[in-house]
């Protein structure tokens, strides 16, 4: 059972998907506008076997028929629903899950629209907190 809910848990998700459909990190336009970040993993999971738990998502309708879904008290992204491209699935933003780090990506998608500095991020230094020495200027 993959369960998973928002920051603040108000909203709360569960699947009782066993073998995954595809998890993928989307890079495209679209992705980043609605979360304010680079891209986005998503979980593929059976829309049937999909259900909210806790609470109510809050939905808000995009272009093609794209359905997104968050938290309404803090603004975590949920899951994404859309008949008409992902047919029978629920796109989970896999951050969300409980043990998100149980479920790797498998594939980068929508690479076409991926910012520039995401394809060198390994060539970028690292650090396990925020890093030393950083001075912020006064106003």
């Amino acid at each position: 059972m993959l369960t998973g809910g928002c920051r603040c848990g108000a909203v709360r998700y569960q699947s009782d998907a066993e073998n995954t459909a595809r998890h993928g990190l989307c890079h495209c336009a679209d992705c980043r506008r609605s979360s304010g970040a680079p891209a986005v993993a998503w979980l593929a999971v059976p829309l049937g076997g999909f259900a909210v738990t806790q609470g109510e998502a809050v939905r808000w309708d995009g272009q093609g028929g794209a359905e997104r879904y968050f938290c309404g008290t803090c603004g975590t992204g949920l899951y994404y629903l859309n008949g008409a491209v992902l047919p029978g699935i629920a796109d989970i933003q896999s951050a969300t899950l409980d043990d998100a780090d149980a479920y790797a990506p498998g594939a980068q998608i929508q690479c076409a629209e991926r910012l520039g500095y995401m394809a060198s991020l390994n060539e970028m230094p690292a650090f396990d907190r925020f890093p030393p020495g950083i001075e912020f200027l006064e106003t």
